[in-house]
């Protein structure tokens, strides 16, 4: 056959496409690189941007990897609903936003001295590269250190007794390694502050899951890695809570392979027809039901208690000898603290159901709200029974009483944390706190404070249970309807096929 030029042209296409492919996925080593005999990291660094500075010798493009993503970048613009999202920016009912308090949010960030706005997002040397890559167990990034790690002994926080040792940066360097469930989980295990506080299915439990707790983090079974279904490429991790996959009808979700924001989801592996002939009516359930209804049948079930409700309004209360004070419950859960008032825990605790599409709408700041409307809703899950795009899905709802401006009808961001004497936590008023957080952002405060019921919605992905721990029947097929009692949408689960309206 005789070659054209339009052939030539196609060939050279076919290769330049197969070269590009290469470039975005390469090929992953057998076996990581011994990096305790570089030479590069043969020294005692001083500082977390010394190290990153020896990595990116080898590591050339890794920083600016880092910096194309929202762990970096902690926002994010959504494309349908034009909301700019992303800590820097949402509210929440919990520790109620990370702005004006970044020297104590940042310990979570992947950088080293976010504690103000003039942060230099655009320096390689930012990049906290063992935050992520760590294998010894021995990395911490303290609070109010603004992603540092503590260099030297230091007293944390200050006045309180408790000492900090420094991290041994050359042996963490030296010892570095892929991400693991506690890398990832020193931070997302303790979202809004604690222990199992924002999310209802993860906490420090699932360092070390057994079957029961999450078939597929099992330690001595399947021992899935959060890489395992968040595979990531170019160091951008899939998995948003803005714009998550509600419905995978087709399987197209195959382990973060899609886009940059949904990691794979369950028909990736499981297809849509999980079940086996034998109980095959289980199967019909899938195009009404996520997976996760039956398969978490309750969060906060590895012996962590989460957070259900927080009451900032109660705050500020002291004890008897004039200083902040905590109370605990019986299992020692802190249930009242004068710094955040009181706090609401739970085990073992059964989800709540709504009708979801994937779509979700903030209350952001300076949106109006009004006390007098009842209760306002920070995200709203949107979906319905008859949309065609919506299934029905377990979810935590966070319930929270926090401050708000009543003259402005806005949210407010509060400067909670630090020792400065705008911090609520040093003076224990609301106005000078509230005036500094919304001065940091440039956003209008009247000066006065009234306190508004919120509620706060988080989808239910982990703590997956095997099988024979999932949900029976007559959890839902009751003549109430079970779980799903109230639910609109569903046919009444009593023999007939009228549906509840």
């Amino acid at each position: 056959m005789k070659t054209t030029g339009v052939h030539r042209y196609i060939l050279l296409l076919a290769v330049l496409l197969a070269a590009l492919d290469a470039v975005a996925e390469p090929a992953i080593p057998a076996k990581s690189v011994d990096h305790s005999s570089l030479k590069a990291l043969q020294q005692e660094f001083k500082s977390g941007p010394e190290v990153t500075r020896a990595c990116l010798g080898c590591h050339t493009e890794a920083a600016k990897q880092i910096q194309r993503t929202q762990h970096w970048s902690w926002e994010f613009l959504n494309p349908e609903s034009g909301q700019r999202l992303g800590k820097r920016y949402v509210i929440n009912n919990f520790c109620v936003a990370a702005a004006s308090n970044y020297a104590v949010c940042t310990s979570c960030h992947v950088g080293y001295g976010w504690k103000d706005e003039k942060f230099d997002f655009s320096s390689q040397e930012n990049v906290d590269c063992l935050v992520c890559h760590d294998t010894t167990g021995g990395y911490r990034k303290p609070a109010g250190l603004a992603g540092h790690p503590a260099y030297k002994e230091m007293e944390l926080p200050p006045g309180s007794g408790k000492f900090v040792k420094p991290v041994d940066l050359q042996k963490v360097a030296q010892h570095v390694g892929k991400t693991s469930r506690d890398t990832c989980g020193a931070c997302h295990f303790f979202g809004g502050g604690g222990d199992g506080v924002k999310h209802g299915d993860m906490d420090s439990s699932l360092a070390a899951p057994d079957r029961k707790l999450d078939v597929h983090m099992d330690a001595t079974g399947a021992d899935f890695t959060c890489a395992t279904c968040h595979m990531t490429t170019g160091h951008q991790v899939p998995g948003s809570r803005y714009v998550p996959t509600a419905a995978d009808r087709d399987g197209r979700h195959m382990r973060g392979r899609v886009d940059n924001t949904n990691p794979g989801t369950c028909q990736a592996c499981h297809g849509n027809e999980p079940h086996e002939a034998k109980v095959a009516v289980l199967n019909k359930h899938a195009s009404k039901l996520a997976c996760q209804v039956c398969h978490i049948p309750a969060m906060a079930r590895g012996d962590v208690a989460t957070l259900m409700a927080w009451d900032w309004s109660t705050a500020g209360k002291m004890g008897p000898d004039g200083k902040p004070m905590q109370k605990k419950n019986a299992k020692g859960r802190v249930i009242y603290d004068s710094k955040e008032g009181d706090l609401t825990v739970g085990e073992n605790v059964m989800p709540e159901y709504v009708w979801f599409n994937g779509k979700i709408r903030y209350t952001l700041l300076g949106d109006k709200v009004d006390k007098a409307a009842g209760i306002v809703q920070i995200n709203r899950f949107e979906g319905s029974p008859n949309d065609g795009k919506s299934v029905i899905w377990p979810v935590k709802v966070f319930r929270g009483v926090q401050p708000y401006d009543p003259v402005n009808k806005t949210l407010v961001i509060p400067h909670t944390t630090g020792t400065d004497d705008a911090s609520y936590w040093k003076n224990f008023n609301w106005e000078k706190a509230i005036a500094a957080g919304m001065a940091s952002v440039g956003a209008p405060f009247s000066g006065k404070v009234d306190f508004i019921r919120t509620e706060m919605t988080w989808p239910l992905n982990h703590m997956v249970a095997p099988k024979e721990n999932a949900l029976a029947c007559n959890e839902c097929h009751v003549k109430d309807g079970g779980r799903l009692k109230g639910l609109k949408g569903i046919p009444l689960l009593t023999g007939d096929s009228k549906l509840r309206k």
